[in-house]
């Protein structure tokens, strides 16, 4: 397991919360709108964020940072990751997971453990799509379910968030994610935004238009559906 970067102040990756962001490198899945696409193969060329570098960072924080957000690439991808989450929760953190769902084994032991606070879980697409969109012919998405399902039992605070492109999304993808994650209390739309990062570059955003097309069929649904950004 490799952290690889960190992000020592934001106000936004957890809202309400200062916090700081710190990445892990690796990834199972291969969205084509990634803007993090360096961090899906398991290992870098780049020098990792040695672990001891990290907790001394945040034991200098204790007391002006109340958050730590720990995002991907993959988390749990990870078996070391639940250690990880130990060490933070004992320097007295709020944790935020972020998450692609694909592991509900060990979503819910950490959820379970109380070592996590709130998670945001990636809903890449509608279910007949979400092979094409995460890049993989065997997209898992009996697991992502799982994920899902547990989530919206409620036994910890979370949202959803879909990145949307024009190529990838339309109305009737919206309406059938509503009507699978019906009764979900935070779902944010986020607009794709194209970068030199991105693995396909032929993908394009959402104009103002098309984005509220979207949120009118997944507000059938989901009544408190959000564009974010």
């Amino acid at each position: 397991m490799e952290l690889i970067g960190l992000q020592k102040l934001t106000l936004l990756d957890d809202p309400g919360h200062v916090a700081c962001t710190v990445f892990v490198q690796g990834c199972n899945f291969r969205c084509p709108f990634c803007h993090n696409s360096e961090l899906i193969p398991l290992h870098t060329a780049a020098p990792p964020l040695r672990q001891d570098e990290f907790f001394a960072f945040l034991k200098s924080r204790v007391g002006i940072l109340d958050s730590v957000c720990l995002t991907g690439g993959e988390p749990l991808l990870w078996p070391e990751t639940e250690n990880l989450l130990m060490r933070i929760r004992e320097l007295g953190y709020r944790i935020k997971l972020d998450t692609n769902g694909s592991f509900p084994d060990r979503l819910e032991r950490v959820v379970h453990s109380g070592l996590v606070d709130c998670v945001a879980m990636d809903i890449k697409n509608s279910p007949d799509r979400y092979a094409e969109t995460i890049g993989w012919d065997r997209a898992p998405f009996q697991q992502v379910q799982r994920s899902a399902a547990f989530l919206l039992s409620g036994e910890v605070e979370y949202e959803f968030r879909t990145t949307v492109a024009r190529e990838l999304h339309d109305e009737m993808s919206m309406d059938e994610i509503g009507r699978w994650l019906w009764g979900a209390n935070r779902y944010f739309l986020q607009n794709f935004v194209c970068s030199q990062q991105v693995p396909d570059q032929s993908l394009t955003p959402f104009d103002q238009e098309g984005l509220v097309h979207l949120l009118q069929a997944l507000r059938q649904w989901i009544p408190n559906a959000q564009v974010r950004g």
